[in-house]
């Protein structure tokens, strides 16, 4: 199979992919009153720094760039959170977003494990597949909400 994806991109898009997570967790928080789903979403915000840090400590060993998040990309991200909660800010509602969200992260991941190809760096393989799991566990434990 043809690498479709380097090493770099695949790093960088971890790195986004946590920030995106972090920047939602954080814009979702202020409307979370349930204290069961609020506390899961707080482990989940650790866990997303954990890899945020890894993924940024590849990056300065491999010397590639990650960037943030396009500004326009949290403004857009922020305002559908807003309009999502204005109305329900339920732990099913919250669960249902976030679930929503974790779902397209696990999509664009598996997608890069497979665009990596067979050559991808250890390293960043197992970054990759750390993330991955953790995101699929996000999922089944924010399902006990709905």
């Amino acid at each position: 199979m043809e690498k479709k994806k380097n090493d770099s991109e695949i790093v960088a898009e971890i790195y986004r992919n946590a920030q995106l997570a972090l920047e939602s967790i954080s814009d979702i928080m202020p409307a979370v009153e349930d204290g069961e789903i609020r506390e899961e979403i707080m482990h989940q915000h650790e866990e997303y720094e954990k890899v945020c840090s890894k993924a940024a400590a590849l990056a300065l060993k491999y010397n590639i760039d990650v960037k943030e998040p396009s500004p326009i990309k949290k403004a857009m991200m922020w305002s559908a959170i807003k309009m999502g909660t204005a109305n329900d800010n339920s732990a099913q509602n919250i669960a249902q977003m976030m679930i929503r969200g974790t779902v397209n992260g696990i999509t664009s991941l598996k997608t890069s494990l497979t665009d990596g190809g067979s050559n991808m760096d250890a390293e960043v393989r197992k970054l990759l597949n750390e993330l991955i799991n953790m995101e699929e566990s996000f999922e089944k434990k924010l399902k006990k909400f709905l």
